[in-house]
């Protein structure tokens, strides 16, 4: 199995129309979703992201710290799960309640290096 990153994106503001009933229609849509890749044996870590934070740029000695939606689509959550390949994965993403509930949402899949080839690294896994 292999790892890849599920960068859940939508507008910022995708959900603010939801009735108080359609927000938890979503999130339990979410723990359904997420059960099942449990279940599945695919499921790393999940976790939606809070609609605040900062985007930091720039070189050491000059930083610069700003807002972090530069535009109208944001990172809103991310699901870190274990594949077969790509095609996997990308069958895994097409699960997600985004696309059910709401028309901007778009789902980048990316896999995740594991270990430096050059170097023979490993990075440090928190599973």
């Amino acid at each position: 199995m292999k790892e890849f990153m599920l960068l859940i994106r939508n507008t910022a503001d995708s959900k603010s129309a939801f009735t108080a009933a359609e927000d938890v229609q979503f999130l339990k849509a979410c723990e359904v979703y997420i059960d099942g890749l449990v279940k599945g044996a695919h499921l790393i870590s999940a976790q939606p992201l809070v609609r605040e934070g900062a985007m930091v740029s720039g070189t050491p000695g000059h930083f610069f710290t700003g807002q972090y939606t530069a535009g109208a689509e944001v990172i809103v959550g991310y699901y870190h799960i274990l594949a077969t390949g790509l095609d996997q994965a990308i069958e895994i993403a097409k699960g997600t309640p985004e696309f059910a509930y709401t028309t901007a949402a778009r789902v980048e899949v990316r896999p995740i290096k594991t270990k430096e080839t050059a170097t023979a690294y490993v990075y440090p896994q928190g599973h």
